[in-house]
């Protein structure tokens, strides 16, 4: 399929939960979504949104969660002496997924075709050519050539939440629905744009670190039907992401959606990842990003990030800040 067909709305599309862009192998295939972010638009949101020069990191300590949930390992960091100690270098044992992360197109799979049991990553990508050490086929070393970068907006609904006296816990199926997303950015007074970085803010790394104690992390951990608020899986959210234009999705929540999806709603990470090669990010800590915005009463500003420049690579924290 052409790359235009990002360009395309949802109604234009052959598949909407198949939009398997350029060549196998291809840079094209291996950007996905990530097409979007043109030198024009990418230019326009520097012009735009570089105002000031304050600088926020987007990501969390990396060896938190503490406690990962599907057994990922913490991450290990080792010292190791040269020289007598004259100088050290060190060593980084650790899986992405359980810090601030980027989802690559290696990550998640969906049906090949509606109601199949065989299952394929993004452009039809098998789990065989995922674990062939030899083939690097949609590889998170795409993203790394040209970076996600371009405008971001941040949708704060942890803080809209508690304005509203709305009480829940991040570690269940609360649902951000797509009428609150619409209602904040009308209060914002947000206007979105075609390539476009979404970023929502739950509230999951405020209750980390500030209300659980380490007998609930250690408990979250150990659970094997983990429960993630997020936003609502549903076909008007989908329709929305696409048509509004966004090059990629973000948040501090663990699994962006609400997981696992209640009944009657959609696993939006077959559509996003398998389906349309949209980066997700995950666990982002957005706690000083949302103060800054308040601070300047501005909810867009410039994001670069660079993920691993790793071949093959599946995930990678952000690397990220917001420039405004």
């Amino acid at each position: 399929m052409d790359p235009s067909f990002m360009e395309k709305n949802w109604d234009e599309l052959p598949d909407p939960k198949r939009v398997w862009v350029g060549k196998p192998g291809s840079r094209e295939e291996g950007l996905g979504r990530l097409v979007l972010l043109t030198p024009e638009r990418v230019a326009k949101a520097a012009q735009t949104q570089i105002k000031t020069g304050i600088r926020v990191n987007l990501g969390w300590d990396l060896n938190k969660l503490e406690y990962a949930c599907f057994n990922r390992q913490p991450c290990e960091l080792k010292m190791v002496p040269l020289l007598d100690g004259v100088a050290f270098d060190d060593i980084y044992v650790m899986n992405p997924q359980q810090s601030s992360q980027w989802d690559g197109l290696r990550h998640f799979s969906m049906p090949r075709e509606e109601g199949s049991k065989e299952r394929v990553f993004y452009g039809g990508t098998t789990k065989e050519e995922i674990l062939d050490r030899s083939s690097s086929r949609i590889g998170i070393q795409h993203w790394a050539q040209e970076g996600i970068t371009g405008r971001g907006v941040l949708i704060d609904y942890a803080s809209w939440a508690e304005k509203k006296g709305i009480v829940y816990t991040t570690f269940s199926l609360h649902s951000v629905k797509l009428s609150e997303i619409l209602e904040i950015a009308e209060e914002c007074n947000i206007t979105f744009q075609r390539g476009d970085i979404l970023l929502v803010r739950i509230g999951v790394i405020k209750e980390w670190e500030h209300s659980m104690d380490v007998k609930a992390k250690q408990a979250y951990a150990a659970t094997t039907r983990p429960q993630h608020a997020g936003v609502e899986g549903t076909l008007d959210v989908l329709k929305w992401l696409w048509n509004t234009g966004f090059a990629a999705v973000a948040g501090d929540a663990i699994s962006w959606e609400v997981y696992p999806p209640p009944p009657g709603t959609i696993l939006m990470h077959e559509y996003l990842l398998a389906g349309w090669g949209m980066p997700v990010g995950e666990l982002f800590d957005l706690e000083r990003l949302a103060k800054v915005c308040k601070q300047q009463n501005r909810w867009t500003f410039f994001i670069s990030s660079t993920p691993f420049n790793m071949p093959g690579g599946i995930s990678s924290p952000p690397n990220a800040q917001a420039i405004f």
